[in-house]
């Protein structure tokens, strides 16, 4: 915690001003605003997950879809109802009456509904119960195994983290102090983390 995690994907996203580059395939991303850079393919899927408590999970969902086509939405939703199942079933049920880890499939959901090419996940599990935790690993194991989605996974469980993650990078005080693959942080790193 307060290592700076959110503060970068705040400014990938382009919320905050930096100084430094910020390139995506070689391009700079200086300049662009918020929206355009998530309509590029470039979501975020905050940390407090900024739902609209008084708008139905479909509701949630569709606003996520709404740049797509009737059929092109319809697709995405068959398929992200067979990644989160439960979402399926509390289609009707107004978001602030999910469980926090319901909200957080949701919150998920709508990111992936944008048909992200970058998925930024900051802290997914805080505050999750276990049976949560293993719904959401499996979720992001078939994202990884199925899709072409790139998952940056800014998450201080690096319990939860590591068995997802293809290249590891530790931040103190907004600077990187530690970076390589996974096993190697097991060996090297992992004893001052987990």
């Amino acid at each position: 915690n307060g290592a700076g995690k959110t503060t970068l994907f705040n400014t990938i996203s382009g919320f905050l001003p930096y100084t430094g580059e910020i390139l995506r395939g070689g391009q700079p991303l200086r300049g662009t605003g918020p929206a355009k850079i998530a309509r590029s393919g470039l979501v975020q899927c905050p940390e407090s997950r900024e739902l609209f408590g008084e708008m139905t999970v479909r509701e949630n969902l569709d606003l996520g879809g709404q740049h797509l086509d009737d059929a092109a939405r319809a697709r995405q939703l068959a398929w992200l109802f067979e990644l989160f199942p439960i979402l399926k079933e509390r289609q009707g049920q107004m978001a602030q009456t999910l469980s926090g880890g319901e909200q957080q499939m949701l919150a998920i959901g709508r990111a992936l509904m944008m048909q992200p090419q970058i998925l930024i996940l900051d802290e997914p599990t805080l505050g999750l119960a276990p049976v949560i935790l293993e719904l959401l690993s499996k979720a992001l194991e078939k994202l990884r195994q199925t899709t072409k989605i790139t998952v940056l996974l800014g998450e201080q469980n690096v319990t939860f983290a590591l068995p997802h993650a293809d290249r590891v990078y530790v931040l103190e005080h907004a600077r990187i102090v530690w970076e390589g693959d996974p096993g190697r942080f097991a060996a090297e790193a992992g004893k001052d983390f987990l």
